[in-house]
């Protein structure tokens, strides 16, 4: 039986990367052998690293937007035998055709794929790799974290050194160079208000 492309997505800081570093702990525990991926974009530690806000790091595969994962994993099947499972950190930077990639490698190459990312950016916009993985994926699980409110965080806000919201950039910021709090939607239209400006009827009738 085929494996499936699992989706695991939440707001910023809901422990994603805790999450990955310790599904991939369980597999090895089981004598399966695993291979984690990161974007190369992440060079806070002299390469691609996992890192969770509780101390766990592992060294991983660097990513871009250029990289075969179908083409490298099916290389890789050679020599780990037991290759059970993917897994693959920031995976919102995924471009479309990566993500069909890891589509082939669980439906091909019989090996489960996980995947961690996030919805949107700061400015509430979708990102590529989360736009397809949500459409393709055969399973979706929310990983949930909460607003300083205490409702549910389903969007991110990034903010300067003073707490300050910052609505405007790259929708891409090397990773450690900005800092970003989850929030509700309430507080994220508060600190974005370009949000609301989304909502705007541009139809004009013909």
């Amino acid at each position: 039986m085929a494996k499936k492309l699992y989706f695991y997505y939440s707001a910023m800081n809901a422990g994603k990367s805790t999450t990955l570093l310790q599904s991939s702990y369980n597999y090895i525990e089981r004598g399966m052998q695993t291979i984690l991926f990161a974007p190369k974009i992440d060079n806070r530690f002299g390469g691609p690293t996992i890192y969770s806000r509780i101390g766990l790091k592992q060294s991983a595969i660097g990513y871009d937007e250029e990289f075969n994962l179908y083409d490298y994993v099916k290389d890789k099947q050679k020599e780990l035998t037991e290759l059970t499972c993917i897994l693959v950190d920031e995976a919102h930077f995924l471009k479309k055709n990566q993500v069909a990639q890891l589509v082939k490698i669980a439906s091909d190459l019989n090996v489960a794929v996980l995947c961690y990312g996030l919805r949107s950016d700061f400015q509430g916009e979708p990102f590529e790799g989360s736009t397809y993985l949500l459409a393709w994926a055969q399973e979706l699980m929310e990983i949930k974290t909460i607003c300083h409110c205490g409702s549910k965080a389903t969007m991110n806000i990034r903010v300067d050194n003073e707490g300050n919201p910052i609505t405007e950039g790259s929708q891409v910021a090397v990773l450690g160079s900005a800092k970003y709090v989850s929030s509700c939607m309430k507080h994220f239209r508060e600190a974005v208000p370009e949000m609301d400006r989304k909502a705007t009827n541009t139809y004009q009738p013909s």
